[in-house]
């Protein structure tokens, strides 16, 4: 499947900027199933300053706001070309080892609300696939998908307190479940074509889990399947903040609002 995507940040800032820095991950990546045939990054009251590959792969773009600025905008264009892999991205690459992934993090930490859920699974290490298809399920039936009810601060054991959350934290739920078990798991971020709608109001999260003898398996608990051709992966990382599209620093001010707008769909290829 080839996919269209454009995707603008625009942040609006209370006062002029003194001195900021933005670190992007908006790049997708090249990996199985998925090649990009042409991207592009656009800025307006800013500057590209160089381009790099963390530890988990990601492309990283790292930007600095023009002095003085009140508003400044990123967008993104390019055309991704999918294959249907089931979910299955395959062996472990990158700078990290896989038992990296099994270690928690302050957004993953296991709590009671989660070990108990996990309990109730009864894993086991032999039916790995099957134990993970029915975390996925169970994350989704414990946590509710609600807008606005969570924040990127927001860690897997708040969301199953609360019952409710976003794609987020369905990914870090799950995460956290499987690591405690010992099943390497990360976070992914990236965009989604939705079936009933082309213009969205963010970007999509989802998670993968190691298996033996497939490798790294993708599950979107939010919508209940493993990633297909309509799923782009754009970074990935132990939770939300190794793989966040946007972080940084701005000194002189604060952010006053931050507007994003995403559109990817379908491209007709010429038989």
């Amino acid at each position: 499947m080839r996919l269209a995507i454009r995707h603008t940040t625009k942040y609006t800032f209370a006062a002029p900027v003194a001195h900021a820095l933005q670190r992007l991950r908006l790049t997708p990546k090249t990996t199985q199933g998925q090649s990009i045939l042409d991207w592009s990054m656009e800025y307006e009251n800013a500057r590209q300053e160089l381009e790099y590959e963390d530890q988990h792969h990601n492309t990283v773009t790292l930007v600095a706001v023009d002095e003085g600025a009140r508003e400044v905008t990123v967008t993104c264009r390019g055309t991704v070309q999918t294959q249907d892999q089931a979910g299955v991205i395959g062996r472990h690459a990158g700078h990290l080892p896989l038992w990296s992934f099994i270690g928690q993090t302050s957004l993953t930490k296991p709590g009671p609300r989660l070990r108990q859920m996990v309990r109730a699974l009864d894993f086991s290490d032999q039916r790995r696939l099957e134990f993970l298809h029915a975390l996925s399920a169970a994350v989704r039936e414990n946590v509710a998908y609600q807008t606005g009810s969570t924040g990127v601060t927001t860690t897997a054991e708040q969301a199953l307190e609360t019952g409710c959350g976003v794609c987020q934290d369905h990914a870090h739920v799950f995460i956290a479940a499987a690591r405690s078990v010992g099943v390497p798991s990360r976070y992914v971020s990236g965009y989604l074509m939705m079936n009933d709608r082309i213009d969205q109001e963010a970007t999509h999260a989802w998670a993968e889990a190691h298996v033996d003898g497939l490798g790294w398996v993708g599950f979107d608990v939010s919508n209940g399947i493993s990633p297909d051709p309509r799923y782009v992966r754009v970074a990935t990382g132990r939770d939300y903040r190794d793989a966040a599209p946007i972080t940084g620093i701005v000194f002189g001010t604060s952010t006053e609002d931050l507007h994003v707008d995403v559109a990817v769909e379908q491209q007709r290829q010429e038989q």
